[in-house]
């Protein structure tokens, strides 16, 4: 047993109570739905996940439609390995490309593609009927300030980055 596992043992659990658990077990499923269902629709009417129509959304929005592939990684929230074979799918459909950054020769740039700009802009009214459908529809305009604020501060604890909302 190492120093490390002995501490861990000696810890005494913080169990949560009734409305702690009913809002973690709330947000678990809830979110896993909300991600099936979204993802379940891209891909039955477009042949993309939701992982692919997000990163298709980022590399849109990005200077020259291109991103270099650490980046993405981290605006996507997925390990390297995961993110290289994702991109690979979507470069063999034609989707995106990779470049050698110019900036520097060992850096790669994923860039969106005429055909990814198409296929983004004929998926994203059935990914933004559903999220309307499916996620704000059921909120009140004050929930979803809410909803906004929880999760942009709850993202900034994670990543160590300051939030304004508080």
């Amino acid at each position: 047993m190492t120093a490390a596992t002995a501490d861990q043992d000696d810890v005494v659990p913080c169990w949560l109570n009734g409305d702690e658990m009913r809002a973690w077990r709330a947000f678990v499923d809830g979110s896993q739905h909300l991600l099936e269902v979204l993802n379940r629709e891209l891909s039955d009417a477009h042949g993309l996940s939701l992982a692919d129509y997000r990163i298709l959304v980022i590399l849109s929005e990005a200077e020259s439609s291109a991103v270099r592939m650490s980046d993405l990684a981290d605006g996507i929230v997925s390990s390297r390995s995961r993110l290289t074979h994702q991109i690979r799918r979507l470069e063999a459909a034609g989707i995106v490309t990779r470049e050698e950054c110019p900036e520097d020769r060992r850096g790669v740039l994923a860039m969106l593609t005429i055909e990814g700009r198409r296929r983004l802009e004929e998926a994203a009214p059935t990914h933004l009927a559903g999220v309307r459908k499916h996620l704000i529809d059921q909120l009140t305009p004050a929930e979803q300030r809410t909803v906004a604020e929880v999760f942009e501060r709850t993202d900034a604890a994670l990543t160590g980055e300051a939030t304004a909302s508080r």
